[in-house]
């Protein structure tokens, strides 16, 4: 099969203290102080083995996320920009849906056929955290596309229990192409989902909400909490191609935080009492967070989604004083989150398709890949067969 291949260089950076359980097993905790010199390439790659509990999906439909670009980009030293954890060489990509081509003598709930997506972090469900319920902090965590193979290939083996049946958006749209490209965007839809209403237990009808970045996630952020009620959405986008997509998907104002005092705007919109919904997607919480703490309602929150790899400076007086909240999240897992977010799109509820403003096919990955370095697009979408 093909794949869309990244190969990086194993380089920690001087200041870097590299851990026993990094030496050990070729993971990076942090990916953008070891790997250097990424490349990414679209390969011939051996198909895929089953194991009898996994399924063998042919991969329809794959996103590009900030993190696939973050793989791609370097800072001055060669070093990858993504901070996570990582192991290479992999196939990239995990914001994907597929058809069932195989299953395992194990897996009872699927069959060959069936229309699916599928959760990017593979939690063991035999750790300390997993039986806490708390399967996006996997003790022993393997994420599609960052440590192991993903999407941006022909084919995929993932253990069945990661995989979400589409057949509800398939009977919403009544195109199967259709059906696919949406559900991709499954994945990174949750993720906004589980920040924002099963970490920081979301909002109430009427409610202000501000979105900072409007990127996929800052997108889907804002779709959600259209759908949530909210009285008024707030978004902050410095791209204007995403402050148009911001207002196609329910922003009711869009602002270039260059030409804007954010605070002040919020604090305008909301006659001075502040917004009580805050969500970081920008990746750039050293900039966004100082200007949500100088416009928290009372019993205000925030909930950081962006990865950034830096110190953010807090007031924690106005935290007090506001009664208000700061919430980290990170993942997709557990908590209803996946049959939620599918439930939302099947209803007409959530519809984030006008989100899809680039398609490429695999043998162009990697121009994909470039294309959404550009920061324009909604959602670049690879189709790999």
């Amino acid at each position: 099969m093909k794949g869309l291949l990244l190969n990086a260089t194993w380089s920690p950076r001087p200041d870097y203290h590299v851990s026993d359980w990094e030496e050990e097993t070729g993971k990076a905790i942090t990916g953008s102080s070891i790997w250097r010199y990424p490349k990414l390439e679209v390969t011939d790659r051996p198909d895929p083995k089953i194991a009898p509990d996994q399924i063998l999906l042919e991969v329809k439909a794959c996103g590009v996320c900030g993190s696939d670009l973050h793989f791609y980009e370097t800072d001055s030293d060669g070093y990858m920009l993504y901070p996570g954890l990582t192991k290479f060489p992999a196939i990239t990509g995990h914001e994907l849906s597929g058809k069932v081509v195989e299953v395992g003598k194990e897996v009872k709930d699927l069959k060959v056929g069936d229309m699916v997506t599928v959760e990017e972090m593979i939690w063991c469900g035999h750790c300390t955290p997993c039986r806490n319920g708390f399967p996006n902090h996997c003790s022993n965590l393997e994420e599609i596309g960052f440590t192991t193979d993903g999407g941006f290939a022909n084919y995929l083996a993932i253990g069945a229990k990661y995989a979400w049946k589409i057949n509800a958006i398939a009977e919403r749209f009544g195109d199967e192409k259709k059906a696919y490209e949406v559900a991709a965007m499954t994945e990174p839809t949750c993720v906004s989902y589980n920040a924002m209403f099963s970490r920081a237990g979301g909002f109430k009808p009427g409610h202000y909400a501000a979105i900072f970045g409007a990127g996929p996630i800052g997108l889907a952020a804002i779709g959600l909490a259209k759908a949530a009620g909210a009285g008024i959405i707030a978004a902050f986008e410095v791209m204007p191609e995403r402050r148009e997509l911001a207002k196609k998907i329910g922003a009711d104002f869009v602002y270039d935080p260059r030409q804007v005092r954010a605070h002040e705007a919020l604090l305008e919109l909301s006659k001075g009492e502040g917004f009580n919904f805050f969500v970081e997607a920008a990746g750039a919480p050293h900039l966004a967070v100082p200007e949500m703490v100088k416009s928290l309602a009372v019993n205000a929150k925030i909930v950081q989604i962006g990865r950034a790899a830096q110190d953010v400076p807090l007031y924690l007086e106005t935290f007090q004083v506001r009664r208000s909240q700061f919430f980290g999240a990170q993942g997709h897992s557990g908590d209803e989150n996946f049959p939620n977010v599918i439930r939302m799109v099947a209803s007409g509820r959530l519809d984030l398709s006008p989100m899809i403003t680039a398609r490429f096919p695999l043998k162009d990955a990697v121009k994909a890949i470039e294309q959404g370095t550009k920061r324009i697009d909604g959602k670049v979408m690879v189709f790999p067969n």
